[in-house]
């Protein structure tokens, strides 16, 4: 299983928000008030464009979701069989019935792999597009593509009131470490802002989102967002404060805008939109990242681990919190049953939602974990169940996403893997390959450096190019 020890951090400050916003020790910075305007000026100028990352932890069975093999042998195939989708030629798992009926609007990659099959190892690996130094462990020698991204488009004046980088998940989230999502040497600036709330609650608050103590007590009663929002931007305005640090200057200008205000409150929402996607954590934090690079947000990652909270559907037994889907966890195709039928609502609904407001070219959106499961299905003793039962463990070498947006050409399926889904033999690709394009769709020139810790320029990708089939359309 990813393993991540929690790390809250989080320093109350005394001002109240409405119900969905509460003040405790911010987690980044962004720039200055004063840069900020002229970074929203120049802003204006830029490409609109925008990632929602959903990331998989643990590793999803490509061989129970997107590139099925009902002809290899019983030791392999599994429990489930493959349907039609609206396009020719392209299946999917049984259970995932939405995607079927909408497979024209996203595209499968069935041939990324890589040779890192350890979750710390295969974490860094996918996320920063280099091999780690230590093939364990989640600590980055290098940074996370996300801040990668923050650090690039911040350059580029993409800065508006809006966290330009976002992490959404549970408390996890809280520690860049859990998933190797740290910076290196970027810098805890690039960080992402992470929301580890669970929005689907009623009294949803956003932790992570405030000034340092001290700081505060200085802003006093007029700092009140219910009550003091104008005397707030009057105080400032008159330089009332002169010396701010990016963190408070980033934490004020987040807390004084509108727009900020609005994208966090999913009750501006139709209840049809709100029940499309789920009112389960998995839901809401989806429809929260849509929100959020409606708003203005450059790349938000959700992170979808266990998926029972909020869904009325209890978590059986031998089910895991994760996608790790070894015997010793789970019972992967009891889990199944579970845990795709969700996925299969959540993310259907994400692309539907994006096509049908529009936001189908300035929304890419990326679905992966940081590997495939092994084609051959092991058995072994569950921890919960006692009894031996199905599972499969860590495979590197194949693996499956699922992209959409981007103004990309959809409906396709690139790549392919062996009859028993092993290794690809088709179109091969790397993380690289996915991020050069990610980075494209951005704007973002990813052959571009950035300073490491000894004064070496190092690019943001060290190879990798875009995949033309997903490249837009002109």
């Amino acid at each position: 299983m990813v393993d991540g020890s929690l790390s809250n951090g989080l320093c109350p400050g005394p001002m109240a928000r409405r119900s969905f916003l509460q003040i405790g020790g911010a987690s980044c910075g962004m720039l200055g008030l004063s840069s900020l305007l002229e970074a929203k000026a120049k802003s204006e100028q830029d490409k609109d464009t925008a990632v929602i990352f959903v990331w998989l932890p643990g590793g999803a069975p490509h061989m129970e979701t997107y590139d099925m093999k009902p002809d290899a042998p019983s030791t392999h195939r599994g429990e489930f069989r493959p349907i039609k989708t609206n396009v020719p030629g392209m299946e999917v798992c049984e259970l995932l019935p939405r995607h079927a009926k909408i497979a024209d609007k996203f595209c499968l990659i069935r041939s990324v792999h890589h040779d890192f099959s350890d979750h710390g190892g295969g974490h860094k690996r996918f996320l920063t597009g280099r091999a780690p130094k230590q093939p364990t462990g989640f600590v980055n020698d290098y940074p996370c593509v996300g801040s990668m991204a923050q650090k690039a488009l911040s350059d580029q004046g993409r800065v508006t009131d809006m966290p330009g980088y976002v992490a959404l998940g549970n408390g996890r989230v809280n520690n860049v470490d859990t998933f190797s999502f740290g910076s290196a040497y970027l810098g805890a600036e690039t960080h992402p802002f992470a929301i580890s709330a669970d929005p689907s609650e009623k009294d949803f608050k956003v932790e992570n989102l405030g000034v340092d103590a001290g700081f505060a007590r200085r802003l006093d009663d007029r700092m009140s967002l219910l009550k003091g929002y104008d005397s707030l931007r009057g105080a400032l305005s008159a330089k009332e404060f002169p010396v701010m640090d990016s963190f408070n200057q980033r934490a004020l200008s987040m807390l004084t805008s509108s727009q900020v205000r609005d994208a966090f409150d999913l009750s501006k929402e139709s209840k049809r939109t709100r029940e499309r996607f789920g009112s389960h954590n998995w839901g809401t934090r989806a429809l929260l990242a849509r929100r959020l690079v409606e708003a203005g947000a450059n790349w938000v990652t959700v992170v979808m681990e266990n998926p029972y909270g909020g869904t009325g559907v209890p978590s059986i037994d031998g089910g895991t919190y994760n996608w790790d889907s070894h015997a010793v966890n789970a019972h992967i195709f009891k889990d199944a049953e579970v845990r795709l039928p969700i996925y299969d609502h959540v993310i259907t609904a994400m692309i539907e939602d994006l096509y049908e407001r529009g936001l189908d070219r300035k929304v890419l959106l990326v679905v992966t974990g940081e590997f495939g499961r092994t084609p051959k299905i092991s058995i072994g003793k569950g921890s919960k169940t006692k009894i031996d039962q199905p599972g499969r463990d860590h495979w590197p070498k194949a693996m499956s996403m699922l992209v959409s947006g981007g103004g990309m050409r959809t409906g396709q399926v690139i790549g392919s893997t062996n009859s028993r889904g092993e290794e690809p033999i088709d179109r091969p690709l790397t993380p690289n390959d996915l991020w050069a394009t990610v980075y494209h769709h951005l704007g973002v020139d990813y052959h571009q450096s950035f300073l490491d810790h000894s004064g070496r320029p190092m690019p943001i990708l060290p190879y990798g190019k875009p995949i033309d089939e997903l490249l837009p359309v002109t």
